[in-house]
């Protein structure tokens, strides 16, 4: 009998060790895997996660720890990007704009940009702010009833409700008459957002062709990381007129009570382009397409590059996201900030810069450049407010001065100015998600037309805003101080 318990205490003994060895296991696992081609914070703070819970900590790493897209989508990105490479090249031939007509500092900005995966910066464009959420969507109305062959349409949040009806009913009107409708919209925001069955019905109706992007459906052979989204947001026309910038097709609520419980309104800022740039658009729109359905629209891939110039910008087309090599928006952003002499005035729901954004404001700041940074007073995503937060003290001791955009509005605006010449505007935020892991589109802008209207957008920001002073934040309470930097470390899982 007592080797009878002996031997069970042996064997208790040994498999007590079990869960050791295995933590064991995934700690060292962990240090030879988690680094690889990561930043040093994103890698120290998963490595973290683990170490501290190493198994919610794998399964969590599991499932987002990788921004890598399925193979087969790779594939597609790969060639799509080569197609579209070749019409880029067209159009420099006939309508690039000329190193002798921008800053050299701005040229280098582009130069780069294109190497990247950009589309070149074309001369002769038109653009039109729109800041009013309601006056966008009748805008978009109206250029689709003006369209002939083809309209094509991508929102990271597509809904069907009363505010967007008129864009619908303008949808209707031209497929009606034989126009092609092609509409993409992100698969998990939907899925997230009210009105997703009520849209695919309306879709359906209306006899537009549409798809989900990146969806997630294990079940149908389709997954990727489930927060790898799709975030543009696009409407062509013929291939003549475009839409693009921040806002979403839905209303300013988003349907959701909470925001409504709140009184909460989203503030956004859109543009209307004509000429050569649209050709851009087109070629983004294409490229998604293309990897969600698998059809490559030949018919219209042969645009002619006799496209009128009904303008004096010169416009580049900058799409991001995890089929680029390297964020490539985060690069042409940062090389556009070394560039100022005077001023930068930045516009971001979600400011969560790495620390080239940090250290390009610093430099500016440090050379004299008056840099200022809107945002909104309170926030709609807890995490990513209080991460945006933790920044505000390193800003405000270099120089930024933070305007705060008052409540109900959620100022959803992403853009940035540099000196009196140079724009960018998009779907784009200042932070580590839309650099690494959504899909973005921006706008690199050269006039100073464009830029004196954008100033007067910001000055409408200043007037709605009050401004945040060292002051105010030194008397912040300690339990938001915690706050603001546990979200910043979370902010660094990528």
């Amino acid at each position: 009998m007592e080797a009878i318990g002996a031997a069970v205490a042996d064997w208790s003994w040994s498999w007590a060790l079990v869960p050791v060895f295995i933590d064991l296991v995934i700690r060292v696992v962990a240090l030879f895997v988690v680094p690889r081609n990561r930043r040093p914070t994103s890698g120290m703070a998963w490595l973290l996660a683990i170490f501290f819970f190493p198994i919610p900590g794998l399964i969590l790493f599991l499932i987002i720890g990788s921004n890598r897209l399925p193979k087969g989508r790779v594939q597609k990105q790969e060639a799509i990007n080569e197609l579209v490479a070749e019409i880029a090249a067209r159009e420099e031939e006939a309508l690039v704009t000329r190193a002798i007509d921008l800053p050299p500092g701005v040229f280098g900005a582009v130069k780069l940009g294109r190497s990247l995966g950009a589309q070149p910066m074309l001369r002769g464009n038109h653009a039109q702010l729109h800041t009013d959420y309601e006056g966008s969507f009748a805008s978009m109305a109206e250029a689709i009833r003006t369209a002939r062959t083809y309209v094509h349409i991508e929102f990271y949040i597509l809904v069907f409700d009363a505010t967007t009806e008129v864009v619908f009913d303008a949808l209707a009107e031209v497929r009606r008459r034989g126009v092609e409708v092609r509409v993409l919209l992100d698969h998990i925001s939907s899925v997230r957002n009210p009105g997703m069955k009520r849209t695919a019905d309306k879709l359906t109706e209306l006899g537009a062709q549409w798809s989900y992007m990146l969806p997630v459906r294990p079940w149908r052979g389709e997954y990727q990381r489930p927060d790898l989204r799709n975030h543009r947001k696009i409407v062509v026309v013929d291939g003549e007129v475009g839409f693009m910038g921040s806002q979403n097709l839905v209303d300013s609520s988003y349907n959701k009570r909470s925001n409504r419980r709140r009184g909460l309104h989203w503030k956004d800022l859109m543009v209307r382009v004509e000429g050569p740039v649209v050709l851009g658009l087109e070629a983004v729109f294409q490229g998604d397409w293309f990897l969600e359905t698998g059809e490559y629209l030949e018919h219209l891939a042969e645009n002619q590059i006799a496209v009128p110039q009904p303008g004096d910008l010169d416009c580049q087309i900058v799409p991001s996201g995890p089929g680029y090599v390297s964020e490539n928006n985060l690069q042409v952003f940062v090389a556009l900030m070394y560039t100022a002499v005077s001023r930068i005035s930045i516009t971001s729901p979600y400011f969560v810069p790495d620390g080239s954004i940090m250290n390009a404001i610093r430099a500016a700041t440090g050379r004299g450049v008056h840099v200022e940074l809107f945002v909104s007073e309170i926030g709609d995503q807890p995490v990513v407010y209080h991460a945006q937060r933790s920044y505000y003290e390193e800003l405000l001791r270099a120089g930024v001065r933070i305007h705060m955009f008052r409540p109900p509005y959620i100022l959803h605006s992403k853009h940035f100015t540099v000196d009196d010449e140079v724009a960018v505007i998009g779907s784009s935020n200042m932070d580590q998600r839309s650099f690494g892991l959504n899909m973005e589109v921006s706008m690199v802008v050269h006039g100073t037309e464009f830029v004196c209207e954008l100033d007067e957008v910001n000055d409408y920001y200043r007037e709605n805003s009050r401004e945040m002073t060292a002051e105010e934040w030194a008397r912040q309470p300690l339990r938001w101080q915690l706050m603001d930097n546990l979200a910043r470390l979370t902010s660094a899982l990528q």
